[in-house]
């Protein structure tokens, strides 16, 4: 079985959200006690405090999380300014943590350290893996997210699910933290691994539409993209765009392969005298690109699109949980309408189900069921879980 519970405060001080939050948990539990947590907070919460007081109630918890870009969980809907803990029993799963420091420096010295803290005490083989990696560590300085997810493929096997989000901080861009257990960390990769009697699915959704024919990236390099078909980037999205510079609102669909199936890159800054553009993610050489465009409508509706693409794959009868992990981006450019997200998930569901999410600076998740991994970008992607 799997026993799994959610509190959520939007409590401005610390002390009393923490503690609103481990009532509402401790209430739910109902006497037994959760081997594994996730954590999402706001930037500006007392993290240490947090921690301390959670390894007060639950001593030893195998615990991750992060800060945030917003927060939603079944208790409160979207929030901003909040933090929300999931909590996790079962007799029948193993939950396991590991972190990786030095992820900007090392990312696949990391990943491996992570994932071999979290997999020597386990008995059963991994079978899912949710991570929680650092983004901005200080002044504007980034870690690569492909690198860390390519150390975690290299460490869990290319095939391993990895699901999860980087952590944000509320739109700032200038440093974000991350926990494990009791520690308060700035550059560093946690992760929680499944293992035994777990069920679970996954679904993505961005809802921006391809649009013109497709091209091929002729010239780029790492984040910057310098031609295509032949003619700078710039040029390309000209043809689209008019004088408009490139933005969040049409960022770039990249296809795996000859597929129909693609991953988005979204344009960050832009030399007008070489005609580059970079992105926030790789976009490789000779990929096959569409520009997109955005209907509001088409992105909120893609959140139950990628909800019930899990529930489609879902391998049980019911599933007992749900993390959600969306993008800032999409938080940005939907405004007050974000909230919409998370209601279109819960008006979806036929019974209560524990629900808990972050607002991201970039996800994981494989682009199909039994698929690779993959790094994305203004992408809704859910994640259920339950026992067999």
């Amino acid at each position: 079985m799997l026993k799994v519970v959610v509190g959520h405060s939007d409590d401005p001080d610390s002390q009393d959200a923490i503690a609103e939050v481990l009532e509402q948990c401790s209430q739910d539990l109902v006497g037994v006690i959760p081997q594994a947590g996730i954590l999402f907070t706001a930037i500006d919460f007392e993290y240490e405090l947090i921690l301390k007081e959670i390894n007060q109630v639950f001593p030893e918890i195998d615990l991750i999380g992060c800060t945030t870009d917003g927060e939603a969980s079944s208790v409160l809907g979207f929030q901003q300014d909040s933090l929300t803990l999931m909590l996790f029993y079962s007799d029948t799963v193993e939950i396991s943590t590991g972190v990786g420091y030095g992820a900007k420096e090392n990312p696949f010295a990391a990943a491996e350290q992570a994932v071999k803290q979290a997999t020597a005490k386990m008995t059963n083989s991994p079978k899912l893996c949710i991570t929680l990696p650092a983004s901005y560590i200080e002044d504007g300085s980034t870690t690569n997210g492909e690198l860390i997810l390519q150390g975690l493929k290299l460490a869990l096997g290319s095939q391993m699910p990895i699901i999860g989000g980087t952590a944000g901080d509320q739109f700032r861009f200038q440093k974000t933290y991350q926990f494990f257990r009791n520690q308060v960390l700035t550059d560093a990769l946690p992760v929680l691994i499944f293992g035994g009697d777990i069920n679970f699915s996954y679904g993505i959704a961005c809802g921006w539409q391809p649009i013109g024919r497709k091209s091929v990236v002729t010239k780029a390099e790492g984040t910057v993209l310098y031609e295509i078909d032949g003619r700078t980037a710039m040029e390309y999205y000209q043809k689209y765009l008019g004088e408009r510079p490139p933005t969040a609102e049409h960022p770039l669909a990249v296809y795996e392969g000859d597929s129909d199936r693609y991953y988005m890159r979204v344009p960050n800054t832009h030399n007008l005298e070489t005609g580059s553009i970079n992105f926030l993610g790789n976009v490789p050489e000779n990929a096959i690109i569409q520009v997109t465009d955005i209907r509001r409508d088409e992105v909120i509706a893609a959140a139950e699109t990628s909800f019930q693409t899990a529930l489609k794959n879902y391998p049980g009868t019911e599933p007992e949980a749900i993390l959600l992990f969306s993008c800032c981006c999409r938080r940005w450019l939907l405004g007050t309408r974000a909230k919409e997200e998370y209601q279109l998930v819960k008006n979806a569901l036929s019974q209560a189900i524990p629900i808990c999410g972050f607002y991201t600076y970039g996800e994981f998740a494989p682009l199909e069921p039994h698929g690779s991994t993959y790094y994305h970008q203004e992408t809704f992607v859910t994640l259920l879980l339950g026992t067999k």
